[in-house]
């Protein structure tokens, strides 16, 4: 298992799979592990990836200070793993509460941006979160679904305030409830560093407004992906967010949640391959 230090000397771990020219992986969350990723659904088969446990999550260790889990001090371990990997300039694929830290980073260094993935990627950075209205919309998408009647009650009370996290709606999360599904969700609790992820967008983490300006002036090519069934961010969000920049397209995968690798491996390969090509 390869490792490297960040600039506070922490020891932080990254996992290889597949072999050609690099994609760096930053994982979501926030703060889980890296090995919820897989092989992204048979991406390893195009690109090298190269998946960064963040720091405190997977084989990473827990560092002295616990307000590094604040996801604007990640930025620094992001440029520790390029400058270890000797790349002058780095291809990025960023999932979910990822996609605010490949954000951050190619905000504050968008020289080093060679091209970037924002997958189902929530845009806490740019200050626009997904809303109550939009989980609630996708979730009605489902309302055949078998197990829709006993999980909605409960994502709605989540959604307004007067409920706690249930598993009973995890399903939401996916385009398809099957047993990869299943078990991929089962290692979520495992996998997750809850007092890192209580820690990463808090007070201070994100200036929307001067990241916007930033990556206005983004060159790098740049794609938005969203899942059709997400509502996190949904569809039309994830196009906002491929408004800011200068050289980015949003692709709508059908049916997909917010792993859409699980749901359609084909598709989300073929599509992300294309675009890191």
């Amino acid at each position: 298992m390869p490792v490297f230090d960040a600039p506070d000397g922490t020891r932080l771990a990254f996992h290889v799979r597949g072999e050609g020219e690099p994609l760096i992986v930053l994982p979501g969350g926030p703060m889980r592990a890296s090995a919820y990723l897989g092989n992204l659904g048979g991406l390893d088969a195009h690109r090298r990836l190269v998946l960064l446990d963040l720091r405190g999550t997977g084989e990473s260790e827990v560092p002295a200070d616990p307000a590094t889990y604040r996801c604007d001090r990640l930025v620094d371990d992001v440029e520790a793993l390029r400058l270890h990997l000797g790349l002058e300039r780095m291809d990025l694929l960023a999932h979910s509460a990822g996609g605010s830290l490949a954000l951050l980073y190619a905000a504050r260094y968008p020289q080093r941006i060679a091209r970037l993935a924002l997958v189902t990627a929530t845009p806490w950075a740019l200050g626009w979160p997904a809303t109550a209205d939009d989980r609630r919309t996708a979730a009605r998408l489902r309302a055949s679904e078998p197990w829709f009647a006993d999980a909605f009650p409960a994502f709605e009370a989540w959604l307004d305030g007067s409920g706690d996290f249930d598993p009973v709606f995890v399903p939401f999360f996916h385009g398809r409830w099957d047993d990869t599904a299943r078990a991929h969700a089962d290692r979520d609790e495992a996998e997750t560093n809850d007092e890192a992820a209580d820690v990463y967008g808090g007070d201070g983490a994100y200036d929307p407004e001067a990241t916007r300006g930033a990556l206005a002036r983004l060159t790098a090519p740049v794609l938005v992906l969203a899942g059709g069934a997400d509502g996190g961010p949904a569809p039309a969000l994830a196009r906002r967010t491929a408004g800011v920049f200068p050289h980015a397209e949003c692709v709508v995968q059908p049916g997909a949640g917010h792993y859409p690798w699980l749901d359609d491996p084909e598709w989300f390969t073929r599509r992300v391959a294309a675009f890191f090509a």
